[in-house]
């Protein structure tokens, strides 16, 4: 039998994770949006190690390692470029229109589906 100190210990910790949860579930929606690729990225990591993770015998060639990421059902998705004129940035997947001037991208990139 637990004392009652420590009856109270685990129900006041109970009670805090349970209000924690519902903030959580009340505020996903502005959380989630810069959260969730960031757990899909870690869980991804966790569940479906890279081939850096075998042992150093069993480990592709750096060719291959490339390869392997894309399969024949996963196209791969083109690499962004940054266009500007005239201190103007466009992000696009295609080559820049003539006349911009083409910079490296730095960080993520995120893209949004064209409003109708």
């Amino acid at each position: 039998m637990r004392s009652p100190r420590e009856r109270a210990f685990w129900s006041v910790l109970a009670l805090v994770l349970l209000a924690a949860a519902v903030a959580a579930w009340w505020t996903a929606d502005q959380w989630l949006p810069q959260a969730g690729p960031w757990t899909e990225q870690a869980w991804r990591k966790v569940t479906r190690p890279g081939p850096e993770s075998l042992p150093p015998g069993k480990q592709p060639a750096v060719g291959q390692a490339r390869g392997a990421r894309g399969s024949a059902s996963e196209p791969l998705a083109p690499e962004p470029r940054k266009c500007v004129k005239d201190g103007r940035t466009i992000y696009t997947d295609q080559p820049c229109p003539k006349g911009t001037q083409e910079l490296p991208v730095d960080g993520a990139v995120t893209s949004l589906p064209r409003a109708q």
